[in-house]
């Protein structure tokens, strides 16, 4: 036998653990090249996420259940949508870093990091969520539900008219919390007709 056959053969078949990781990394590679193609295209991406809204609220309606999946599935797209409008660094701690500074003789002059309407320099909002996560988070969590919504184990009997209404609650002072949180800090959430702004005398 040859030298080189000796070395041909000695190789070793690569193990069932070494096939199933490889396989794992390339559909992980696959997914990831596919989110990649959808990140520019924001409005067909939301069109998107709206259409499986859409088809599961038709499924809870007609099939008169998972309720329950409903309103965890609202609380879960709420608490994502607090996350999008709050900033992502907590301007009430920055109040309190700004007065330590003043304290310790720094500048009294400094400015907070949010924009507001009265910035003559345009500055982005940087939100404590992105709006990529907030998409993908709400797309994912929505085909969850849907699928939750074909197994009877998540169908818990519950009167439905009580989760909608506390759900609603949940929302106003939720939303009127967020919104004097904005009012007394200043900030707006949005960069819409801010831009324009940027770089005037």
């Amino acid at each position: 036998m040859s030298s080189s056959d000796a070395f041909s053969g000695s190789g070793a078949d690569p193990s069932p653990g070494q096939n199933i990781t490889a396989q794992f990394f390339k559909v992980q590679r696959q997914y990831q090249q596919v989110l990649d193609r959808w990140t520019p295209h924001v409005l067909q991406r939301w069109l998107s996420t709206a259409g499986l809204l859409a088809l599961f609220f038709l499924r809870i309606l007609f099939a008169q259940g998972w309720y329950i999946v409903c309103y965890a599935h609202a609380i879960y797209l709420l608490n994502l949508l607090l996350a999008f409008l709050q900033p992502k660094f907590d301007p009430s701690l920055q109040d309190d870093l700004m007065a330590d500074e003043i304290e310790e003789g720094g500048d009294a002059g400094a400015t907070s990091p949010l924009p507001s309407q009265r910035d003559d320099e345009f500055r982005p909002f940087v939100r404590r969520l992105p709006e990529w996560q907030f998409w993908l988070s709400a797309t994912r969590a929505t085909l969850i539900a849907i699928f939750c919504t074909f197994s009877e184990v998540f169908d818990v009997p519950v009167y439905w008219p009580i989760l909608v209404v506390y759900f609603f609650v949940l929302f106003a002072l939720t939303m009127r919390r967020q919104i004097q949180h904005m009012i007394k800090y200043k900030y707006i959430p949005f960069d819409i007709g801010r831009k324009t702004r940027y770089g005037s005398k």
